[in-house]
């Protein structure tokens, strides 16, 4: 049985320093998908945008910062609150995303409780399908 984890948040696009714009999102997690977190921006174009990069990452990145390449994530404070740092980059050009910790924090945690860390591999059913292979 599949089972969705989704959250609807305003995230911030930071366009610079003194400026941002915010930025409709849903931040999705599916039992079929166990390692991956799917990002949807609504953004003022025809499509929404969608990201899918590592549960891990933003896992750890709540904490401190992480990953390298096309992805990275940090926390920090901005106005006396905790907030989430995205920092994506793909042929189509860069942004950098601000979402509130609290939120974010709270959904991975639901995630987390459908699939605990470690526990990805089982919803996969790699284990059955590897042991009826090797049991012909």
């Amino acid at each position: 049985m599949r089972t969705v984890v989704e959250r609807e948040l305003e995230l911030k696009l930071v366009l610079s320093p003194e400026r941002s714009i915010p930025v409709p999102a849903r931040l999705g997690y599916r039992t079929d998908d166990p390692y991956a977190v799917h990002v949807t921006f609504h953004i003022a174009s025809e499509h929404p945008v969608h990201w899918t990069f590592a549960r891990d990452l933003l896992v750890e990145g709540v904490f401190r910062p992480c990953g390298q390449g096309d992805v990275r994530v940090w926390p920090t404070r901005a106005d006396g609150r905790g907030i989430v740092l995205m920092a994506l980059s793909s042929p189509d050009g860069d942004a950098l995303l601000e979402a509130p910790a609290a939120p974010v924090s709270a959904w991975l945690e639901r995630t987390l409780r459908v699939v605990p860390p470690g526990a990805e591999g089982e919803q996969l059913g790699l284990d059955d399908e590897l042991d009826q292979l090797l049991a012909q």
